[in-house]
């Protein structure tokens, strides 16, 4: 269609229900809609096709910035007062270039307009330039009478632009159309491929026991937290699973060679350092022997000197410090007497272990000391893990 078409149109374009929205049901089947379309912060919207302006309105008055564009002058006219009131820009120009900067808009809206263009794909692959890293794309489309597009072509052609696409079928809904409708109507949701999704480190520690015993390391030269004791602990690796990563950790700082039936999971603890990101620590449970060796001749609390191997017992199997570089030295702990001066993180870890929590989130707040305080504020909060074996027994499973 023209641009005459359009402005021929547009006077009456209002009187379709789910054009005007002038009946209160109709107006607030699509209000509902574009609540859970767009997202619940204040962002930057572009309408594109908006005709008349009716959902740029309902975007606008949930606090968005709203930029709506259409083809024909007449349109653009009637949404600008339909827009009054608001922050919002209306601009002539075409659907398929709109004349707007790229990477500018958290969404791209567009309402019945793909269908009307000559090459959608292409469309959608310039639409998707104007989006920030994390924004999405708001199709609603259908096929009407055999005229239109099918889900099927859009969904493909978004697979390579966008990271997810959420299909929703609208013809079921009447109150968007203000009557029962046995077409395809449908709207898509697509997050764009650049999205920053949350990322964190994975952390894994070692609660090696010897009896009633853990042992801990003293930090050195690492820069962080240098000079308080921790568990042997460390960071995941590309292409590594938790498992082999602590592992690998084991042998590297405390020489411990443990196979992988000896590793129990001990918890799970969510863990953000003062001023820090969040990261995700994985602790494993292991035992070593108690007999001879240097490590495990030191007394409870007293430290093996940094860089001292051990003299007896099973190779691999007694902890010495392998990097005296990061470690001034290891010692034995009773779990039911921890010492005061150890990382927060490794305390609070220990302490849930020993309760028998087996998830925990560790917040701290950006004034927080990295260091454990006696009698400061508690920072863990213990989530509640289902019952597995009361599950079973309530379904009539075996215990």
């Amino acid at each position: 269609m023209t641009t005459t078409d359009w402005d021929s149109r547009a006077d009456s374009f209002d009187q379709e229900p789910d054009h005007g929205l002038r009946d209160p049901a109709v107006r607030a089947a699509w209000a509902r809609r574009m609540a859970y379309w767009l997202p619940p912060e204040p962002s930057r919207v572009l309408d594109l096709g908006c005709g008349t302006g009716s959902l740029a309105l309902l975007a606008a008055e949930r606090g968005h910035r709203v930029t709506a564009v259409d083809l024909s002058p007449r349109m653009a006219a009637l949404a600008r007062e339909k827009l009054a009131g608001t922050d919002a820009e209306v601009l002539v120009g075409d659907a398929v270039r709109p004349p707007v900067a790229p990477r500018s808009f958290d969404v791209v809206l567009a309402r019945h307009v793909l269908w009307t263009l000559p090459d959608p794909e292409r469309t959608l692959r310039h639409w998707a330039s104007l989006l920030r890293p994390d924004g999405r794309l708001v199709l609603v489309e259908g096929v009407w009478s055999g005229t239109g597009l099918p889900a099927s072509r859009l969904i493909a052609a978004l697979a390579p632009l966008t990271e997810r696409v959420h299909h929703e079928r609208l013809s079921a809904d009447s109150a968007l159309w203000g009557r029962p409708v046995d077409d395809e109507r449908y709207a898509l949701i697509a997050r764009s491929s650049g999205i920053r999704r949350h990322t964190e480190v994975v952390d894994v520690h070692l609660i090696l026991r010897r009896g009633d015993e853990v042992l801990l390391a003293r930090r050195s030269g690492t820069g962080y937290g240098d000079g308080l004791l921790n568990g042997p602990s460390g960071h995941v690796e590309d292409g590594e699973d938790v498992r082999t990563a602590m592992i690998r950790e084991a042998y590297e700082e405390i020489g411990v060679e443990l196979a992988p039936d000896e590793l129990r999971v001990a918890l799970v603890m969510q863990h953000r350092g003062p001023g820090g990101g969040a990261r995700i620590g994985w602790f494993f449970e292991a035992e070593v022997e108690t007999e001879t060796g240097a490590g495990a001749k030191a007394e409870t609390g007293a430290e093996t000197p940094s860089g001292q191997t051990p003299e007896g017992g099973r190779p691999g199997r007694v902890p010495y410090n392998r990097e005296p570089d990061k470690c001034s030295g290891l010692s034995w702990h009773p779990l039911s007497a921890l010492p005061d001066d150890i990382v927060a993180y490794c305390r609070a870890g220990l302490e849930a272990y020993r309760a028998g929590e087996r998830f925990v989130i560790h917040w701290h707040e950006d004034g927080d000391p990295v260091g454990h305080v006696p009698g400061g504020a508690d920072r863990a909060v213990v989530l509640p893990a289902t019952d597995v074996r009361a599950g079973a027994r309530a379904a009539g499973g075996h215990p």
